[in-house]
């Protein structure tokens, strides 16, 4: 919208004051935020009064887009770039017209784009540019504004998140970055805890920092998914690294090799935030990724991990045997590390010594002694085991077992009074049992040692604001799996994208669990030297619930989609 012309019409309506005008004006000056979105924000103008204003001046109907709800598809038939840089968004198509909704219905230049564009007539509707703005994060996604970011640094006088030990390098950042002051760095260290503050509200699990010949690229991962967040300034790059690398103490004059570091965070309401933090050089400069680590987000009940009934109650009495090995499989972030924490939750009893070897410890617990693995004073997983060996444990928890030397002390230990849980990657359950004979542990070893393999994946969780019914082809579900007779109990849902789910249709994740426990028939099995497909041919005949049946289940209950069963699990042979 024409800001002069606009706010002097404000003026002559009643709604604001020639100072809060000159004060919007000198914000947008310096921001290059706009014009409605400043009022709203400085708290001038209300949406509706901005929209009875602009119908008013340019006499076209005002439409209230908190209340309009649109089709998604016709929201997107002008690419999100073009509605931002114009800030106009479809919301209404009849036959050949498409009802748009502009901020500045003057420009007839952008009516003919929008024409060309759509291969529409269109109808103009007017609304406040910051409705117009708010729409469409809502319709294609919410994406963070570098406009909006400098702004609150500018702005807002405190920091929501207070970083514990970061203070002490600002001098150092400074040095590095070249900017010849600390106040002159300050916007950095504001933009970089602002990120990670976003990172938390949208539930992110990692944040990719990435450097590119022609552009600087930030991107949240998200319920599994990498989602573009930002491209802030290509000569902020340095200063973001330097900054990051200050925070999780890591040497930033080393830019040749991989590095390692660890971010403590606290949040304005006290909550506090691990970041896991790993940079390496690239061809354009270092990429830095940081995995969170919410401890309240972490889910320890394992009635809400995503177990069916039965297959709990077996993973619960396994963990409460005595001695043996439980193994958890699975490829990189697939839960392992959830289920594990859960288990041992449960287990961290006054009268219980639990020790822990992991590389990283991803959270810490009272009640556990957790050994972190270092690489550069030896000390690893057989290492680590074999100390514990002499520390009177009970149970015994291996990050991974990796090597032939810390399967035979795992296998020593669980054979010898204690219970020992780790993980493989492998996967499914059948596979784990000959991964273990080709590493060299002997058959008997397996079968008297092994109480339960599982096996897990995640699956994306159907977003419950946006859900509705999807119309599914039969034969869709026949070919996945599912027997003729079952298809009309199966209730299969999607989110269509919204708000809660940052338009994905997707918000949370669940497990699906396969679980193999050493029955006398699939020990002959294996002393038999059977192949991974005899075994799982034998353990599903036993009652076997495998990967693909858990998340077949979950689709029945509308808990998850078709897309996503199908790209966590292989159907049964």
């Amino acid at each position: 919208m024409s800001a002069h012309r606009v706010g002097e019409f404000l003026i002559m309506e009643g709604v604001i004051k020639a100072q809060q005008l000159e004060k919007v004006l000198e914000i947008q000056k310096k921001t290059g935020q706009r014009f409605g979105v400043i009022l709203v924000e400085q708290g001038f103008a209300k949406e509706h009064q901005i929209a009875k204003a602009l119908e008013k001046l340019y006499q076209i109907p005002s439409i209230d887009l908190t209340k309009f709800d649109i089709d998604p598809t016709i929201a997107k038939l002008a690419p999100r770039d073009f509605c931002e840089k114009n800030c106009v968004i479809p919301v209404m198509k009849q036959g050949n017209v498409l009802v748009v909704a502009f901020s500045d219905p003057s420009n007839i230049f952008l009516r003919d784009d929008l024409s060309f564009l759509t291969r529409s007539k269109i109808q103009v509707v007017v609304a406040p540019d910051v409705s117009i703005l708010s729409a469409i994060n809502r319709y294609f996604g919410e994406k963070i504004a570098t406009v909006t970011l400098q702004t609150k640094m500018t702005e807002k006088g405190e920091e929501e998140f207070a970083l514990e030990g970061a203070g002490a390098g600002i001098e150092f950042l400074t040095t590095e970055v070249g900017t010849g002051g600390i106040s002159d760095d300050a916007p950095i260290v504001k933009f970089v805890n602002m990120v990670l503050a976003e990172a938390l509200k949208r539930r992110a699990s990692d944040i990719h920092f990435e450097p590119y010949e022609k552009r600087f690229r930030i991107r949240f991962r998200i319920d599994g998914s990498l989602q573009d967040a930002m491209d802030p300034p290509q000569g902020t790059t340095n200063a973001i690294v330097s900054r990051l690398k200050i925070m999780s103490r890591m040497d930033i004059a080393e830019k040749r090799k991989p590095q390692d570091g660890r971010i403590k965070a606290r949040t304005s309401k006290g909550k506090e935030i691990d970041f896991r933090v790993s940079t390496i050089p690239t061809m354009w400069g270092e990429k830095v990724v940081l995995r969170l680590l919410d401890k309240s987000n972490l889910k320890l009940d394992m009635t809400a991990l995503g177990f069916e009934p039965d297959d709990l109650k077996l993973f619960r009495d396994c963990i409460h045997l005595p001695q043996g090995l439980v193994l958890i499989t699975g490829p990189t972030g697939s839960g392992k590390t959830t289920t594990i924490y859960s288990a041992l939750q449960e287990l961290n009893q006054p009268d219980v010594n639990i020790s822990t070897a992991e590389d990283p410890i991803e959270f810490n617990f009272e009640g556990i002694n957790q050994v972190q693995m270092n690489p550069d004073i030896d000390l690893n997983f057989s290492m680590a085991l074999k100390a514990f060996l002499r520390q009177d444990p009970d149970i015994v928890m291996v990050g991974e077992i990796r090597d032939l030397e810390t399967a035979e002390i795992a296998f020593k230990a669980a054979s010898t009074g204690h219970l020992v849980v780790s993980t493989l990657h492998t996967n499914d359950a059948p596979s784990t049992i000959v991964r273990l004979t080709e590493m060299g542990i002997p058959n008997y070893l397996i079968t008297s040692t092994v109480n339960l393999v599982v096996a897990q994946r995640l699956v994306g969780r159907v977003c419950e604001s946006c859900k509705v019914p999807v119309e599914t082809n039969p034969q869709t579900l026949v070919n996945m799996g599912v027997d003729l007779s079952e298809v009309k109990d199966y209730h299969v849902m999607k989110g269509k994208g919204c708000g809660v789910c940052n338009n994905t249709g997707v918000k949370g994740r669940l497990a699906i669990y396969e679980l193999m426990s050493m029955s006398e028939k699939v020990k002959e099995a294996v002393m038999t030297g059977a192949t991974s497909n005899d075994l799982r041919r034998l353990a599903r005949a036993e009652g076997m619930r495998t990967l693909r049946r858990s998340g077949l289940l979950k689709l029945k209950r509308g808990q998850t989609t078709i897309e996503e069963v199908l790209s966590a699990s292989v159907k049964d042979a």
